[in-house]
């Protein structure tokens, strides 16, 4: 059976080019993001974006030995760069390229980097921390204007919502959303009757998604951590009620799973029928996703784990369950042109 990631098309309608000059549009990617630049290229239609090619080679050294093939073809042209900061290593040699696509003579830049990967230290609590968000935002903020202006980054579920303000004026940072996935993945699954309810981990997922969700359709319930007399943690249903609802669990990244499970185990002992999960970025570091397969016996099985590709180890969870794998080719393709 060949493996596949869904791209949703509910309700994500392509808009179409927007721009209308005649120009050219040119993807370039970063290599990890090789399949999902291809989906995007699928999506585009006739507005026909055309994939870059780029060598990513290194020196004997290790430092970057990279060359655009068909430079030439940047000038006048609308140039997209896909981009994956998953690892602090591949970091550099993409803000390498970024650094001179503008002086090939693009028309425009627009970066789409899904995930913003030190959007959790975004704030300094004790004198000698380093705000790691705020550094990554001042060295995008670097890349050179373009001939028609600054470049346009675009972002989806950022940690904190103040992250944007670290960048400076010299880029236009565009926020986005991968919920209206789980919107479209809702709706096939309100055809079988069944009762779904919106569950955020803590206050600060409930503060991100909440306003994206209707709440008379779907009740929204809040869960919280609170510490107990011999100083151990929690989790507990704060406000709302679980009971007969299949509840969604929706926060904007996953790691080590810890809290979510912890939020599973808070709802289904108020009396939830049921427990999924959305999460915009899989990050999953050293094979986390493991404890949530049903192969493994789980400390709670999980009806469906959606996660998206924004981050490129999630491939690794296609096929299987509970895990569900949704695209944001689409979207991206869309965003594209606006």
């Amino acid at each position: 059976m060949t493996s596949k990631i869904t791209v949703s098309k509910l309700s994500i309608k392509s808009t179409g080019n927007k721009q209308h000059d005649g120009y050219s549009t040119i993807l370039f990617y970063a290599p990890e993001m090789h399949k999902l630049a291809e989906e995007i290229q699928s999506c585009s239609g006739k507005n026909s974006i055309r994939l870059g090619d780029i060598e990513w080679h290194e020196f004997p050294d290790k430092w970057p030995n990279i060359f655009i093939r068909n430079s030439e073809q940047i000038r006048n042209s609308h140039v997209l760069f896909l981009a994956s900061f998953h690892s602090p290593l591949t970091i550099f040699e993409q803000m390498s390229l970024l650094y001179h696509l503008p002086k090939y003579l693009c028309r425009s830049l627009k970066v789409l980097l899904p995930y913003f990967p030190t959007g959790t230290m975004e704030r300094i609590q004790i004198q000698g921390e380093i705000a790691t968000a705020y550094s990554l935002a001042q060295m995008l903020s670097s890349i050179p204007l373009t001939r028609t202006g600054p470049s346009e980054i675009v972002i989806f579920d950022i940690h904190a919502l103040q992250n944007q303000f670290y960048f400076s004026s010299n880029i236009i940072v565009r926020l986005e959303s991968t919920v209206e996935l789980l919107l479209n993945e809702l709706k096939v699954k309100e055809i079988n009757d069944e009762k779904y309810a919106i569950a955020f981990p803590d206050d600060g997922a409930h503060k991100r998604f909440s306003y994206l969700f209707d709440n008379t359709h779907y009740p929204i319930i809040i869960c919280s951590k609170v510490r107990q007399d011999n100083d151990k943690r929690i989790t507990i249903v704060k406000e709302g009620n679980p009971q007969g609802y299949h509840c969604m669990i929706v926060d904007d990244l996953v790691q080590s799973g810890g809290t979510l499970i912890e939020c599973a185990q808070a709802l289904l002992q108020h009396g939830a029928t049921n427990i999924s999960a959305f999460v915009g970025h899989g990050i999953f570091p050293n094979e986390s996703w493991k404890k949530f397969l049903h192969s493994n016996n789980p400390k709670v099985y999980l009806n469906t784990f959606y996660v998206t590709n924004t981050y490129p180890n999630t491939q690794i969870l296609i096929d299987k369950i509970p895990f569900k794998v949704l695209s944001i080719a689409q979207i991206l393709c869309n965003i594209c042109f606006q």
